[in-house]
C-alpha cells in the first residue's frame, strides 16, 4: 500500500501507533537514549510498510539516518537480504575496520554489523534500520536481529521490522518475543482500521466516484484490511471505465491485482514478468536479457508500466514492483515454461557480468529442471562460499543439488560428497539431528571395503555423526558408533583410526570416567606419533591433559598438559586449523591448573583460528576458558562480554548440552558481576539446569553448583545445600575432583548458616584434606576460608583473621584475584578488633580490586562492612570534672553503640539496612539462632527493644559519625 492512481494515500487510523512510534524517537534522540526494536505485526496489506514509511519520514525530519530494507519472498535463501539492502547505498564499509579476520564467522560479521549500525548512528543524531517483510528473511537475517535483540547497540538505533504474524517463523517470533521480556522490543499489532477511517478519508482520495455506500460494502468485503479495500476500489474504477460492472465482493485480492495488467501489451506484460523474476535487482540492461529484447523497447515498457503505478524506481537504476504482493502475483502466473526460462537467462546473464556463485544461485535453484553438472556446480560453489557465514543458505542449496542428482553408481561419491557437507553445515547452523539422520545415510552407503584412500568418507562421516550426537548429549549413542567403526574388519586406515580415536576421547569422557578411557586416549597418541602426525599428537595430550584435571590427578595433568602445550606452541596455524580443539582442551586444563597466562594465550589462537575456519561449535569453549580466566582475574566486563558471545553461539547451534555448559559459566560471572541482591545470576543458573536436564555428566553437575553458589547469594543456604547434593551426590563424587574444594565452602556456608556446626566441620576438614592432595592455590584458598568461616561462627575472630589472611596470600600467590579480594573483604573485619589499620589496609585493597576489576557484588559488600573496618577505636576514660558540673546519666554523651563487639556492630549496620534475620545469616555465613542470640545482647547492651528502634540507634549514631555509612574511598 502506498500509491493508487498515481497519489500518495494518507495514513489513517493509527494515530494510537503513531504515538507510540513518537515516544520511541523521543527516548532515543534524549539524553538517555538508546537502541530499540520495533516490531510492527499483522496480516498482509493491513499497513505495515506504509506506517513504517511514515515512521521514517517522521525520523528523518529530525536529523535520523534512515536505511531501508527488505526481504523477499522468492529470495529466502540469500544470506543477508534485508540488511544487505539496507546498507547496499550507504557509504560506509559493511564491517568494522580490521574485522575481516571474522569473515569467516557468522557471528563475528554479526558483531561487526551491530557495530557498524552503531557507528553511522553516532556520526549524526541517531539510526532508524527498517526491514519490511521480515517473515520472508533467511535464517542468516533472523540470527543477526535476535543478536541485536539479546546485545542492543550502545547508541541511538532503532530497529523497526514488518511481518506477517501467521507467516512468522518460530525462531523470529521467540527471537522478539524474548526482546519483549527484555525490554528492548516494542510490539505493535495492527488491527483492521476503522470503517470510517476508510469510507469517508481513503475512497474520496483514491476513488472520489464510488458512492459513500457502495464504499461501505467495500469496507465490509475488505474486513478493514487497506490494502485489499484499495484493490476492491481501484477494481470497481477500472470495471467503469471500460464499461463493465464492477467486481463482486467475492473477487480475490491476486485477480484484483491481475486485472491491472490486463490492458497491457504482451510485451509490457513480458517486461512486468521479468521484473517479477528479477526481484529488486531488475536493471535496464538485466531486464533486457530476460526478455530478449534491446534496451530502448525495454525502456518504452518501463515508461508505461510506472505510469500505470505497477513499477517502482529504486537507487542504482533498478526496477521492482510497487507491492510484494503484486510481485508474488505477478511471479506465481507466469508461463511455469516462461518463468524457468527467465530464471535461467537470468543466471547466464549475471555468470556473463562476472557475478559469483553466490548472486547466480537463485536463479539457478529456480530454472533446475533435471541433472545439470554446471547449475550443480554453481549451487556447490554458492553452498561452499557461505558454509561459514550462512550455513543454513549452504545446506539449502546443497539440498538443491541433491534432489537433481541422478540416483546412478557413477554418481554415488559425488552424492556422499554432497551429503556429507551438508550434513556439516546443518549442524553448524543448528540443525543438528537432520545433521545426524543425514551422516547415517552416508555411512550405510559407505561399505567399509570400498574406500582404500588414507581417509575416506565414512570414517570422516561417523566421526562427525559423533560429534552430532556429543552436542545432543547421547554420549553413550555417539561411544557406541566410535567403537563400532574402530572394531569394523576390515578396519579402518591408520590416519582414520586417529581421527575417530580423538573423537572417542571427546566424546567417552562425558560418559564415563577418564580412567576407563585412557588406554583408548594413549593407543590413539601412539598411533599419531607412528604416523609423525603431530597435530593429533597435541590432541590426544590435550584429551589426556584435561581427563586427568577431571580426576583430579594433577601431577599427570600437568604432565600432559605441559607436552601437550610445546607441541601446539611449536606448530603453526595452518597445522591446527583443522584440529583446534585441542586449544580449547588444553586452554581449560590450564585454566584448572590455575596457569592463567597460558590458558588466555592459547584461548586467544584457538579464537582466532576457529574463527578464521569457520569451526564454530568450537568457539563457545574457548570463549569461556578466557572467561573463566577474565573471571578468576578479576576482568569481569570483557568475562561478561566472552560468556554473552557464547551464550549466542551455543543457542544458534541448538545443543541444549553446550547451551547448559554456557549459561552456567555466564551465572558464575554474573555472581560477582552484579551488586548484592540482583537475581539475575540465578535465573540464568536456573535456566543453566534446565537445559541441563536429568543428566548427571560433569556438566550438569557444574550447572547444580553454580545454581547452589547462586541460591546461597540470594540467602537461601538450604536450596544452596540441596543443589550442590543434586549435583554431586551424597558423597560428592560427581563433583568436579579440581574444583571440589571451592564447591565444599558452599556447604560450609550453607550448614553454618542453618544451625548445622557439625556438617559444616565435616566438609571443611574433607575440604582440607582434598585441597592438600590438588595442590592449587585457590584450592587451597578456599578450604582455609572454609576452616576460617567455623572459627568465626564459633566466635575465634582472631584464628578466622588469620586464616582468610593465609587464605589471601596463597590467593594472591597464585594470580587468582577474585578469591584474593573476596578472602580480602571476609577478613577485615574480624581483623579490625585486633589491629584496626592492618583491617582498612585490607579493605581499601579489596576495594580497589573489586571496582577495578568491575566486581560489584564485592564492591557491595565492601560498602557494606565499611563501618565495621573504619569504626573510630572507643574513647579513653577521662578525669572526670566535679561533682557538681556532671550532666544528668542520661544526657552523657557516650553512644550507646560503643559497647558492642565487631561482630554486634555489623549484626547492627545490617539491621538498619532492612535485612531480616535468614538474610543476615546468609549474608554473615552464621546460622539464624546465632543470629538472634546476637540481637539478644545488643538489646540489652542498647538498651533498646525492637528492632525498628536499633535501626534507628544505628542511624543515628552513622550521622554522628562521618567515617560510617559511606561507601569508602574511591
Amino acid at each position: 500500500m502506498g500509491r493508487w492512481g498515481g497519489d500518495v494515500i494518507p495514513l489513517v487510523g493509527r494515530a494510537a501507533e503513531l504515538e507510540l512510534l513518537d515516544g520511541v524517537l523521543d527516548r532515543t534522540l534524549g539524553e538517555d537514549g538508546g537502541s530499540c526494536v520495533v516490531d510492527l505485526a499483522g496480516p498482509a496489506g493491513i499497513g505495515k510498510s506504509r506506517l513504517m514509511a511514515e515512521f521514517c519520514r517522521r525520523a528523518q525530519a529530525r536529523g535520523m539516518t534512515v536505511l531501508r530494507g527488505r526481504a523477499a519472498e522468492y529470495e529466502q535463501h540469500i544470506p543477508y537480504q534485508p540488511f544487505s539492502d539496507a546498507l547496499a547505498d550507504h557509504d560506509m564499509e559493511l564491517t568494522e575496520p580490521g574485522a575481516e579476520d571474522a569473515r569467516g564467522d557468522r557471528f563475528g560479521l554479526q558483531r561487526s554489523i551491530a557495530k557498524l549500525f552503531a557507528r553511522i548512528a553516532r556520526t549524526g543524531p541517531g539510526l532508524i534500520v527498517a526491514l519490511d517483510d521480515l517473515h520472508w528473511a533467511d535464517a542468516a537475517s533472523l540470527e543477526l536481529l535476535d543478536h541485536v535483540v539479546r546485545h542492543p547497540p550502545n547508541a541511538p538505533v532503532v530497529i523497526v521490522v514488518a511481518r506477517r504474524n501467521r507467516q512468522t517463523t518460530a525462531s523470529l517470533d521467540a527471537a522478539l518475543t524474548r526482546g519483549i521480556d527484555l525490554g528492548t522490543v516494542l510490539r505493535l499489532h495492527l488491527g483492521p482500521l476503522a470503517e470510517r477511517a476508510c469510507v469517508e478519508v481513503l475512497a474520496p482520495r483514491s476513488a472520489p466516484a464510488v458512492r459513500p455506500a457502495r464504499a461501505a460494502e467495500l469496507y465490509a468485503a475488505s474486513d478493514g484490511n487497506p490494502l485489499y479495500f484499495l484493490a476492491l476500489l481501484q477494481a470497481g474504477h477500472a470495471a467503469r471505465d471500460a464499461g463493465q460492472d464492477a467486481p463482486p465482493h467475492s473477487t480475490g485480492l491476486g485477480s484484483v491485482l491481475l486485472d491491472e495488467l490486463t490492458p497491457l501489451t504482451a510485451a509490457q506484460r513480458r517486461t512486468a514478468e521479468a521484473v517479477a523474476v528479477l526481484g529488486d535487482r531488475g536493471s535496464a540492461s538485466l531486464l533486457a536479457a530476460v526478455t530478449g529484447r534491446d534496451e530502448t523497447e525495454v525502456g518504452a515498457d518501463i515508461a508505461v508500466l510506472t505510469a500505470r503505478d505497477l513499477l517502482r524506481p529504486e537507487p542504482g537504476g533498478r526496477w521492482t514492483l510497487r507491492h510484494p504482493v503484486l510481485r508474488a502475483v505477478v511471479h506465481e502466473n507466469t508461463q511455469p515454461v516462461e518463468r524457468v526460462r527467465m530464471h535461467r537467462l537470468a543466471a547466464d546473464a549475471l555468470a556473463a557480468a562476472g557475478a559469483p556463485a553466490t548472486e547466480r544461485a537463485h536463479h539457478v535453484e529456480q530454472s533446475l529442471t533435471g541433472w545439470d553438472p554446471q547449475a550443480v556446480a554453481v549451487l556447490s560453489e554458492a553452498a561452499e562460499r557461505f558454509a561459514s557465514t550462512a550455513p543454513a543458505s549452504s545446506a539449502h542449496w546443497l539440498g538443491v543439488a541433491l534432489t537433481h542428482l541422478p540416483d546412478q553408481p557413477q554418481h554415488a561419491p559425488l552424492r556422499r560428497d554432497l551429503m556429507l557437507r551438508q550434513a556439516q553445515a546443518l549442524g553448524v547452523c543448528g540443525g543438528l539431528r537432520e545433521s545426524r539422520d543425514l551422516l547415517h545415510e552416508v555411512i550405510a552407503m559407505s561399505p567399509p571395503d570400498e574406500e582404500r584412500a588414507p581417509h575416506s568418507t565414512r570414517a570422516s562421516a561417523t566421526a562427525l555423526c559423533a560429534v552430532m550426537e556429543r552436542h545432543l548429549g547421547r554420549y553413550a549413542e555417539a561411544v557406541a558408533l566410535l567403537r563400532r567403526e574402530l572394531a569394523r574388519t576390515p578396519g579402518p586406515s591408520d590416519a582414520d583410526r586417529v581421527e575417530l580415536g580423538l573423537e572417542l576421547g571427546s566424546s567417552a569422557p562425558h560418559s564415563t570416567s577418564y580412567p576407563q578411557l585412557r588406554a583408548d586416549v594413549v593407543a590413539t597418541l601412539d598411533l599419531a606419533r607412528s604416523l609423525g602426525d603431530e597435530v593429533a599428537q597435541a590432541g590426544a595430550l590435550a584429551i589426556a591433559a584435561l581427563g586427568e584435571t577431571y580426576e583430579g590427578n594433577m601431577s599427570a595433568a600437568r604432565e600432559a598438559t605441559g607436552r601437550a602445550a610445546a607441541l601446539v606452541d611449536a606448530l603453526t596455524d595452518r597445522d591446527l586449523a583443522g584440529l583446534c580443539e585441542p586449544l580449547a582442551r588444553l586452554g581449560w586444563s590450564e585454566a584448572f591448573l590455575e596457569r592463567y597466562a597460558d590458558a588466555e594465550r592459547h584461548a586467544d589462537r584457538g579464537l582466532a583460528i576457529a574463527r578464521r575456519g569457520g569451526r564454530l561449535y568450537v568457539l563457545p569453549h574457548l570463549l569461556l576458558c578466557k572467561s573463566y580466566v577474565h573471571l578468576q582475574t578479576l576482568r569481569l566486563e570483557t568475562a561478561m562480554e566472552l560468556a554473552d558471545e557464547a551464550e549466542t553461539i551455543a543457542r544458534g547451534i541448538g545443543s541444549d548440552e553446550l547451551l547448559a555448559f554456557v549459561l552456567t559459566n555466564k551465572a558464575y560471572v554474573q555472581l560477582f558481576a552484579f551488586p548484592p541482591g540482583d537475581q539475575a545470576a540465578l535465573t540464568v543458573a536456573e535456566e543453566a539446569v534446565a537445559a541441563a536436564g536429568t543428566r548427571t555428566n560433569w556438566w550438569a553437575s557444574i550447572a547444580w553448583c553454580v545454581l547452589a553458589q547462586a541460591a546461597f547469594h540470594a540467602g537461601d543456604p538450604q536450596r544452596a545445600r540441596a543443589a550442590v547434593l543434586r549435583g554431586g551426590g551424597e558423597d560428592l563424587n560427581a563433583l568436579h575432583p579440581s574444583m571440589r574444594p571451592l564447591i565444599l565452602e558452599i556447604l560450609v556456608n550453607s550448614a553454618l548458616a542453618t544451625g548445622d556446626r557439625d556438617a559444616a566441620e565435616t566438609w571443611a576438614e574433607r575440604a582440607r584434606r582434598e585441597a592438600d592432595q590438588l595442590d592449587l592455590p585457590a584450592q587451597q584458598a578456599s578450604a582455609l576460608r572454609s576452616t576460617a568461616h567455623c572459627l568465626s561462627a564459633d566466635g575465634d575472630t582472631a584464628g578466622a583473621a588469620d586464616l582468610f589472611e593465609k587464605a589471601v596470600d596463597k590467593t594472591a600467590r597464585g594470580g587468582a584475584v577474585l578469591w584474593e579480594a573476596f578472602g580480602l573483604l571476609l577478613g577485615a573485619p574480624l581483623a579490625a578488633d585486633g589491629d584496626p589499620d592492618r583491617a582498612r589496609a585490607m579493605w581499601t585493597r579489596a576495594r580497589r580490586l573489586a571496582a577495578t576489576g568491575g566486581a560489584r557484588q564485592l564492591t557491595g559488600l565492601a560498602d557494606m562492612i565499611h563501618p565495621l573496618v573504619h569504626a573510630e577505636p572507643a574513647a579513653q576514660p577521662q578525669p572526670q570534672p566535679p561533682a557538681q558540673s556532671q550532666p544528668p546519666a542520661e544526657t552523657q554523651s557516650e553512644p550507646p553503640l560503643a559497647a558492642l563487639s565487631a561482630r554486634e556492630r555489623e549484626i547492627a549496620s545490617l539491621v538498619a539496612a532492612g535485612l531480616t534475620t535468614p538474610a543476615i545469616a546468609a549474608r554473615l555465613f552464621l546460622s539464624p539462632r546465632t543470629v538472634e542470640s546476637h540481637l539478644g545482647r545488643i538489646y540489652r547492651k542498647t538498651g533498646v527493644t525492637s528492632r525498628a528502634a536499633l535501626a534507628v540507634l544505628q542511624t543515628r549514631s552513622e550521622l554522628r559519625d562521618p567515617t560510617t555509612g559511606t561507601t569508602g574511598p574511591t
